[in-house]
């Protein structure tokens, strides 16, 4: 199995088309006062810029950080190159995001015996279509494939073998563990458990005691074992929208005039894909970055924009909100059905566009 991960995708894309930007710390998305950073290039992240952190935050870290508005319509282009050129070697392709893709190549297309040399292949033809850089993992299962394509990022490849998989694994954090996010890792380390060596010494009841049903998943990484296969048909949740405001929101019927243009934005995406869904999600984030969900499930799938935007108000005024002003909101659609489906509600699957 192949994990192929774009380097610093959206920045990348940005400074190959703006030469002015290469060698500087650039952020994606946000504002210099406002928002949240979508990307950030690797001179930003030297300064300890992440995604997802609040633009405030990250102009603090790095003063001379550039910030750039998002241009998805051509990232998406450019990960519809990237597709291809996965295609080229094998059907069997998992995508995760714009930027990220599982490849199962025992199979492959030009009969290629060694998924290293696919690998080594795909990287180059990327950087020959779009003039960008990928890093890749090769491995015997996901979970490895992702922790080497990390391993040598940027613009890097790593394999590891069989013989390998557990010695490495039980070195790593497990903070570093695809699965674990910061939540469980806390509790991890709440519990003593620190690295991979430190899980794999957890009995399987114990996991299963702490973690539920993730704990034989655990158990199994921590030992190099993953059963998960690439899954082509890998389904999407959900899809949503959501806008930071130039300055706080008091009122509600400002919220509601700022929600008009992220019901639209779903509404498109699900008029475009001819799918809908039967679950309304209102996001609300406050000035102090506090963040609360509110959700509606009705019994058949949300038939109209309008439908949609009658839940999403109702969310809006369900309950009090802070004082202290909104930042944030957000529009999600979720438990998604097909237009042209047989059968009852739920029966369809949305693919993930890539």
């Amino acid at each position: 199995m192949i994990h192929i991960d774009m380097d610093a995708f959206y920045a990348s894309v940005e400074q190959r088309d703006d030469p002015s930007l290469r060698g500087r710390p650039v952020a994606v998305g946000g504002s210099r006062e406002r928002g949240v950073v979508a990307a950030a290039s690797y001179e930003a992240r030297t300064f300890g810029v992440r995604s997802a952190m609040p633009s405030v935050t990250a102009r603090r870290k790095c003063p001379d950080l550039v910030f750039v508005k998002p241009r998805f319509d051509v990232y998406k282009a450019v990960s519809s190159q990237i597709r291809a050129i996965f295609a080229e070697h094998t059907p069997v392709i998992e995508p995760l995001s714009l930027d990220e893709a599982y490849l199962d190549v025992t199979e492959n297309l030009q009969g290629i015996r060694s998924a290293t040399t696919i690998a080594e292949l795909i990287r180059a033809r990327i950087r020959e279509v779009t003039g960008l850089t990928a890093s890749a993992g090769v491995s015997y299962n996901k979970f490895l494939a992702k922790l080497a394509s990390d391993h040598r990022k940027p613009d890097g490849l790593f394999v590891i073998t069989p013989a390998m998989g557990a010695e490495f694994v039980e070195a790593l954090p497990v903070g570093r563990f695809h699965g674990v996010g910061p939540a469980t890792a806390a509790k991890m380390e709440r519990l003593g458990i620190r690295t991979g060596a430190d899980l794999r010494d957890c009995p399987l009841g114990f996991l299963q005691e702490h973690f539920g049903k993730s704990g034989p998943y655990y158990f199994g990484i921590s030992r190099g074992i993953d059963q998960r296969p690439v899954r082509a048909d890998r389904i999407r949740k959900s899809v949503g929208a959501e806008n930071t405001f130039a300055a706080d929101l008091f009122q509600t019927d400002e919220m509601r005039a700022a929600l008009e243009p992220i019901l639209d934005k779903v509404w498109r995406a699900c008029e475009s894909s001819g799918f809908r869904g039967r679950t309304v999600t209102l996001k609300i984030k406050y000035a102090d970055f506090r963040q609360i969900t509110r959700s509606q499930s009705v019994l058949l799938p949300v038939a109209s924009r309008s439908e949609m935007e009658g839940i999403a108000f109702r969310l809006l005024h369900d309950r009090p909100l802070d004082s202290r002003g909104v930042r944030l909101l957000g529009v999600s659609l979720s438990a998604l059905t097909g237009s042209d489906a047989p059968g009852e509600a739920g029966a369809a699957q949305f693919a993930l566009p890539f």
